[in-house]
């Protein structure tokens, strides 16, 4: 069949149906078609693409490893298509449904005070926001707008960056008065640390050595899925946790936690990003609007903590610190 009497939408779009749908009785129904209709649609696309991407059984419907790819890839064709068809109609105004993914922290101290007035600006934008530190793939979770903290690994994320902001090992006034403040990073030893229900890249704590770094690992007592987690943890006494100050100036500011072993700080940042998957295609109005939105919004100074003659630590900016 010539390329152009093929309908790959359609096809596409019934494809996504039945797969979504779980059989082609339900998809069929959708679009007023017969099953066995739905059927052949399935059979001439994969015989076009010369590759199985349903394995048929009397009872259910399994993708194989091509067609949880092409799965994949329709719906992102789909997606982008139905958008570019919206913002032609509309004069390209953001519209239409995001669906946004951000860590824990982040999202509730930087992202979810700005929602009111993104959505008072644009009202015809709806979201669904997912708050988790665990990083997702934004294809598979079907995510438009990812906020990532820390290193990104995956090379076709576009992204625009936000902030950076410090680390610091901190632990609560009245858990630092029972165990003793450590006077050199050997001493976390005997110390509890607050840990990670996931992987790290790097599982233990830097602290400068010479014109290096050793890694400390404290024994874990407890470990959080999430850093909103670690730090109630933290201000309840648990232990001692390693935080980005972005999420516990606050904190410290107000003598709720104590930074620990600061003159062995190596000074290590993470970066906080916005990032969406880049496939050489425009980005969608309404993703554009909250990057932009966000960007414009979002203020994270890169600080230092010095401490005062009082022995009480105060945040600063880099530039004051000289």
């Amino acid at each position: 069949m010539p390329r152009a009497e093929v309908n790959r939408a359609a096809e596409m779009e019934v494809f996504v149906r039945v797969v979504d749908r779980g059989g082609f009785s339900a998809a069929a129904r959708d679009f007023r078609l017969t099953p066995s209709a739905v059927s052949k649609l399935m059979s001439r696309l994969e015989s076009r693409l010369n590759a199985r991407l349903i394995n048929r059984s009397t009872r259910q419907l399994r993708l194989t490893p091509e067609g949880h790819a092409f799965y994949n890839r329709a719906v992102r064709v789909l997606a982008d298509l139905e958008e570019a068809e919206r913002e032609a109609a509309a004069g390209a105004a953001p519209r239409g449904h995001l669906r946004v993914n951000c860590n824990v922290p982040f999202g509730r101290h930087h992202l979810l005070p700005l929602i009111p007035a993104f959505l008072a600006r644009y009202p015809e934008v709806t979201l669904d926001l997912i708050l988790s530190d665990t990083v997702i793939d934004l294809l598979q979770e079907r995510a438009d707008v990812a906020i990532r903290v820390g290193p990104l690994r995956e090379s076709r994320l576009v992204a625009r960056k936000l902030g950076t902001s410090r680390m610091v090992v901190v632990g609560s006034p009245h858990y630092l008065k029972r165990t003793g403040m450590p006077e050199m990073p050997a001493d976390l030893l005997r110390h509890r640390r607050i840990g990670w229900t996931f992987a790290r890249l790097q599982p233990g704590w830097p602290f400068l050595k010479g014109r290096g770094t050793e890694t400390i690992q404290p024994p874990s007592v407890v470990n959080a899925s999430d850093g909103e987690a670690a730090r109630q943890l933290a201000l309840e006494g648990v232990g001692l946790a390693r935080l980005a100050l972005f999420h516990i100036g606050p904190d410290i500011e107000q003598g709720r936690l104590m930074p620990v072993l600061q003159e062995f700080n190596p000074g290590d940042r993470e970066d906080i990003h916005a990032v969406y998957l880049g496939q050489g295609g425009p980005l969608p109005a309404r993703a554009r609007a909250l990057i932009d939105f966000l960007g414009s919004h979002i203020r994270i100074a890169d600080r230092a903590l010095r401490r005062q003659r009082s022995g009480r630590w105060r945040l600063v900016s880099d530039r004051a610190t000289g």
